[in-house]
């Protein structure tokens, strides 16, 4: 397995602890260390640190269950000790008021301890559907 494939590999792992609405398995991808953070697609969630991003993850299980992740566009770079993932990806989701999909945009950075890959962020974004094609804001 490549160094690419053991990062990306991470990212599977989340997946499938997503959809099992495993918080602590999710937790785990991450690093000891308090310097983590997480910025999701909701205006308030910006948040730094295990608790902080447990509650995130709590939140998001109570609103709905995940059922698969579909991988689409993706980037891996690789140096040394550090790594990033860039992603674009689909959520497949059951919700109070049915199926929905939810495409996102991804970017995971990762440091390599005792031969593992921790998560030291995850930024998740949705693409500005205001913005026109071939224009660089999203402003109408």
């Amino acid at each position: 397995m490549t160094e690419q494939d053991a990062v990306f590999a991470t990212l599977e792992e989340y997946a499938n602890a997503y959809c099992a609405k495993d918080a602590d398995r999710l937790m785990a991808l991450f690093d000891n260390g308090d310097e983590i953070s997480l910025i999701g697609t909701g205006l308030d969630e910006l948040c730094t640190g295990h608790e902080a991003i447990k509650e995130v993850f709590m939140r998001n299980f109570s609103d709905a269950t995940a059922t698969r992740f579909e991988w689409d566009w993706k980037h891996v770079t690789v140096t040394d000790n550090c790594a990033v993932v860039a992603v674009t990806l689909t959520i497949h989701l059951n919700t109070r008021d049915g199926p929905a999909e939810v495409p996102i945009r991804w970017t995971v950075s990762l440091v390599q301890r005792e031969g593992a890959w921790r998560w030291l962020h995850r930024h998740a974004s949705t693409a500005a559907t205001s913005q026109e094609e071939g224009t660089a804001y999203p402003i109408r």
